[in-house]
């Protein structure tokens, strides 16, 4: 799969692993020592969870 690189502020959704299906805003980008970029995603109502950025795909926020 081809991902875009994300960036914060980017409205995005989970496309694989644990929170396949949630979307939300991106924030708080990490990158690990081993190389893989994490990202916190906030959703519309105010739930916030860690993911890879490599698991998500970037949306218009208005869909």
């Amino acid at each position: 799969m081809t991902t875009t690189p994300v960036k914060d502020g980017d409205f995005c959704e989970v496309v694989e692993g644990r929170h396949k299906g949630k979307s939300g805003t991106i924030r708080d980008l990490n990158m690990s020592k081993s190389g893989h970029l994490s990202i916190t995603v906030v959703q519309t109502n105010g739930e916030r969870f860690k993911t890879l950025a490599k698991s998500v795909a970037k949306k218009p926020k208005d869909v």
